[in-house]
């Protein structure tokens, strides 16, 4: 099984990336739905969350606003590191129980894990190889805004709350560029999937 580090900068495209990978076959974890599964009433994250935030951060269904709650944390980094605290341990054993699953039905899987922060929280020793979506930060800022109905003063915090993209390119073993549409992003995509089927047959 080749275990792949997926991220990339916010509102760069990594979904769509990830679902071209998907379709060519490989399976995906997506560490920002895994979040919020535990965030969900009754599940483990939950009841911490709400204790450390307060029950403002609740919509009337009782579930968490991820909106408030993003607000909330993207303005202050100690807040941020509190709920990463409670969220990422979680998360991660979560994603353990997953590759098991996969491992045990597909011996020669090739697994995408989705982790926006995977580079921050210096998690590349978890995977055989990662690979990097990008755009450039301007591209970032106006998506961002489109996709969040936020200002640009909340879409550049935001931006700066991740590691500059510069940065994360050193780190990177594959860098996908995302700003030339998706015909051509397609094509990147099919060159790289070839890359990542000879290097899970490599692996003894």
């Amino acid at each position: 099984m080749l275990n792949v580090g997926l991220t990339g900068g916010i509102a760069c495209g990594k979904s769509t990336v990830a679902g071209m990978f998907v379709q060519r076959g490989a399976h995906l974890i997506d560490f920002d739905k895994l979040a919020h599964e535990i965030q969900e009433p009754g599940k483990p994250a939950w009841q911490e969350v709400v204790n450390c935030f307060g029950k403002g951060i609740l919509r009337t269904d009782k579930k968490i606003d991820r909106i408030k709650l993003g607000n909330i944390v993207f303005a202050d980094k100690k807040k941020l590191r509190k709920l990463n605290k409670i969220v990422h341990p979680l998360v991660y054993r979560e994603w353990h129980e997953r590759l098991e699953k996969i491992r045990q039905k597909e011996t020669h899987a090739i697994v995408l894990s989705d982790v926006p922060l995977l580079f921050e929280f210096k998690n590349q020793h978890l995977f055989d190889l990662t690979l990097l979506v990008i755009i450039e930060p301007e591209e970032q800022i106006r998506r961002l805004m489109t996709r969040n109905h936020i200002s640009r003063e909340e879409s550049e915090q935001r931006l700066r709350s991740q590691m500059p993209i510069r940065k994360k390119i050193e780190l990177a073993d594959i860098v996908i560029d995302n700003k030339n549409g998706i015909s051509e992003t397609e094509k990147i995509v099919k060159k790289v999937w070839r890359e990542l089927l000879m290097r899970e047959k490599a692996i003894k």
